[in-house]
């Protein structure tokens, strides 16, 4: 009877307790499938995989450089193959791909002018890309299924890049960083030697990708084929190379708007790289190679202002020099006229005759 009791008395407590808790914790939380998990998988992921620090906001100095890589160049062959997977070894593309398809990372569109804009209403879904670019799928489970003979990654030849050319005044150190990617599926060749037409399918934000890259493996010479390099330290450490074909400016034109033929494109791309080399090979230099700023021409070099005012005192000691020459040749002047007016006459001398 005592048992029973304390039974009883135990489940009033109990059914009085849930009844007295809050209606939002007695709701247990939904999982809506791929959002939770993937937001829970890139926080654990960062915490793994810490990547570089964020670019500070106010630096003093810096260059926002795209950049296009050919991936049939050897520099750049490391994110194009293996073409498809080879055990554990997967070019970047079809990387990037399964990451969306899980939904860990997030894509954005492509504008029409070229730039990139990681605002939530830029954001696009990987089906949409897929039903624009013929990208066969199945939907199972809630989510979508795409082998890997179907992920084109051997059509995406090209690459968009971003980095930020930066210096960092609390660390005194110069820094070249990337801070986007896109993808670019190049499709329309023929066996007649058409050109093929790029199509930028999304761009990626770095930060968002940087804790994944650093978990894909990648071989990066021809001479040592072990993977002891990362595609995160790929782009850390600037392997890639590409060339220029925009940078951030006042009017927001592309380098082909105002280079109408190759040779002045080629120029233009070799001025900006001289630029940005001068720059950083200069900035901690001395006496006339002291570094200014190449945009706006804000700061001004010492040499050029002792140089100023070395000039301006020669040119008050000549004035000087002019108007103490031009007081003398007027008094001299004046004795001369006074001379020939008679008004002075040349002193006599007389002779005293002694006497006898």
């Amino acid at each position: 009877m005592k048992r029973l009791f304390l039974f009883l008395l135990g489940t009033c407590l109990w059914m009085a307790e849930a009844e007295a808790q809050p209606a939002k914790r007695r709701v247990q939380p939904r999982n809506n499938g791929a959002g939770v998990q993937a937001k829970t998988s890139a926080e654990r992921a960062d915490l793994q995989f810490p990547t570089t620090a964020a670019m500070p906001e106010d630096v003093v100095w810096r260059r926002d450089i795209y950049r296009q890589l050919d991936l049939t160049l050897d520099k750049n062959a490391p994110l194009y193959y293996p073409v498809e997977p080879v055990g554990r070894q997967v070019n970047l593309f079809t990387y990037v791909f399964r990451l969306l398809l899980t939904g860990r990372i997030d894509a954005y569109a492509y504008q029409l002018d070229g730039n990139e804009s990681f605002a939530a209403k830029d954001k696009v879904d990987i089906k949409d890309i897929m039903d624009r670019y013929h990208i066969y799928y199945e939907e199972k489970d809630g989510g979508y299924a795409v082998t890997n003979n179907d992920i084109p990654s051997a059509e995406v030849t090209r690459y968009y890049l971003k980095e930020s050319i930066f210096f960092d005044q609390r660390t005194s150190t110069f820094h070249t960083r990337v801070t986007a990617l896109c993808p670019v599926l190049m499709r329309g060749a023929d066996d007649f030697g058409g050109e093929s037409t790029p199509y930028p399918l999304f761009w990626l934000k770095y930060e968002d990708v940087a804790s994944y890259l650093s978990k894909l493996p990648m071989m990066g010479s021809n001479l040592n084929n072990v993977t002891n390099l990362t595609a995160d330290d790929y782009f850390t450490l600037n392997r890639y190379e590409g060339k220029i074909y925009k940078t951030n400016n006042l009017q927001g034109k592309v380098l082909a708007n105002y280079c109408k033929t190759d040779s002045a494109l080629a120029k233009e791309q070799r001025r900006i790289e001289k630029q940005i080399t001068d720059f950083e090979k200069n900035i901690w230099a001395a006496g006339p190679e002291v570094a200014k700023d190449s945009l706006d021409s804000v700061s001004v070099k010492k040499d050029d202002k002792v140089a100023r005012r070395s000039k301006r005192r020669e040119q008050t000691e000549t004035s000087a020099r002019s108007r103490r020459s031009a007081t003398a040749s007027r008094a001299d002047s004046g004795k001369k006229q006074k001379t020939k007016g008679g008004g002075a006459s040349a002193p006599r001398v007389s002779v005293r005759r002694q006497r006898r």
